[in-house]
């Protein structure tokens, strides 16, 4: 016989009843935190979390077997939610739509966290507001061989540059390697325009600090350095917010800094377990977020005397594809992380010769979006290989398809 389940815990969070089943489930090995533990964290900076999360439409991402497997992604909101979550429903640029789940209240982040969730994939639009973005979101993301240093060296020269359009940036560490630098707006833009001030600001701190930061939104491109991702403002992304528990081993979290803490924090202070004790001894650093919403005008007549960004020549074999500059070869796609770095080591093992002459950055392993999950693609840019000795293209080591079996709208 299997061992009974544990009982559910029924919570009177602010007067909400929320039920958290398999309370005692280990999420997080390494230092020993329960389900029960993650909704208590958030219950503890329920204030500061509901800052970056409230009232905004999320996509729900799901560990439901723990942060060793794969999560999926769930746009809609689950059927027979309770009365204290709400709703929007989004209309995407594929040309369908989803009811999502929006949260307001505390009781709202203990219930997503027991269907599963860590971190917190909010929209930068409110709910009452679907079209119009209130938040420009700045995602500083390190290519392999960056360190800390010029992260932060990149942060401060987009603080510069926002500073000098009139807007005010709010940084946290992403809970990973990266920094977000958030910036509140009006919300008088459409997407377009918010992403068009989002890639102008990257190709401004690309100007100020060439070799430190880039724009260059082909990673093959972009050496070891830090890529200022512009992208994370168009319509269908998300990006976690502030204090989500990211599905690293030590429990990190997003955390909201001042530009103060900058310099001398490092992302992993700042986990489920130390939060809760900064909250409560120096509040949230991005209380007044909401009172410093600025105008994207500067941004918007900087991109017109800039220009068109240059674009990546195409394909000349009539598929309309982009053509890449470096000499990329495909390894593998696979479904797992796991999997694609065995087929990496796999080719690496196949071709001794070459592997010494690789920067970090030449070797890309890209998790990419499915129809409900991450699927992993594995390339490596062979520009520091000798022409003579690269490799050429074999069959991938594996070669999964992420869309198999997808039934699609009005397709038979």
């Amino acid at each position: 016989m299997s061992p009974a389940k544990p009982p559910a815990v029924i919570l009177d969070v602010a007067g909400h009843e929320v039920r958290i089943s398999n309370p005692d489930k280990v999420v997080f090995p390494e230092p020993g935190l329960s389900k029960l533990d993650v909704v208590n964290y958030y219950l503890t900076v329920a204030e500061g979390a509901l800052r970056g999360a409230g009232g905004r439409p999320m996509v729900l991402k799901r560990f439901p077997k723990g942060i060793d497997a794969e999560p999926f992604f769930q746009k809609r909101v689950p059927e027979n939610h309770p009365g204290f979550i709400h709703t929007a429903t989004l209309h995407y640029s594929s040309g369908t739509s989803a009811e999502e789940t929006v949260i307001r209240d505390a009781a709202g982040l203990a219930w997503v966290v027991n269907l599963g969730c860590l971190d917190l994939n909010p929209h930068p639009v409110r709910a009452e507001d679907l079209d119009h973005p209130d938040e420009l979101r700045v995602d500083l993301d390190p290519m392999p061989g960056v360190d800390w240093s010029q992260i932060v060296d990149t942060a401060y020269v987009a603080q510069e540059v926002l500073d000098d359009v009139g807007l005010v940036g709010w940084p946290k560490t992403s809970g990973s390697r990266g920094l977000h630098i958030l910036v509140r707006i009006a919300p008088r833009w459409s997407y377009r325009d918010v992403r068009l001030a989002a890639e102008t600001l990257a190709r401004e701190v690309e100007n100020r600090a060439p070799g430190l930061a880039t724009a260059r939104w082909w990673k093959e491109e972009r050496g070891e350095s830090v890529f200022v991702d512009f992208n994370q403002n168009a319509k269908d992304r998300t990006v976690a917010s502030a204090y989500s528990v990211r599905s690293r081993p030590d429990a990190r979290v997003s955390t909201p800094l001042s530009w103060d803490e900058v310099r001398s924090a490092r992302p992993e202070q700042f986990t489920v377990r130390t939060v809760p004790d900064r909250f409560e001894d120096l509040g949230d650093p991005h209380s007044g977020i909401d009172h410093a919403a600025g105008s994207l005008d500067g941004l918007l007549s900087l991109a017109a005397e800039m220009g068109p960004a240059e674009k990546a020549p195409r394909s000349g074999d009539g598929s309309g594809r982009r053509m890449s500059t470096m000499p990329l070869i495909e390894i593998a796609r696979t479904k797992t992380k796991p999997e694609a770095h065995a087929a990496l080591d796999e080719w690496k093992a196949r071709h001794k010769e070459v592997v010494a002459d690789l920067h970090p950055s030449d070797v890309l392993v890209d998790g990419m979006r499915g129809s409900s999950s991450l699927w992993y693609r594995v390339r490596v840019n062979l520009q520091h290989v000798a022409e003579a000795k690269r490799p050429q293209q074999e069959v991938l080591i594996a070669d999964y398809d992420p869309w198999a079996g997808k039934q699609w709208p009005g397709r038979t």
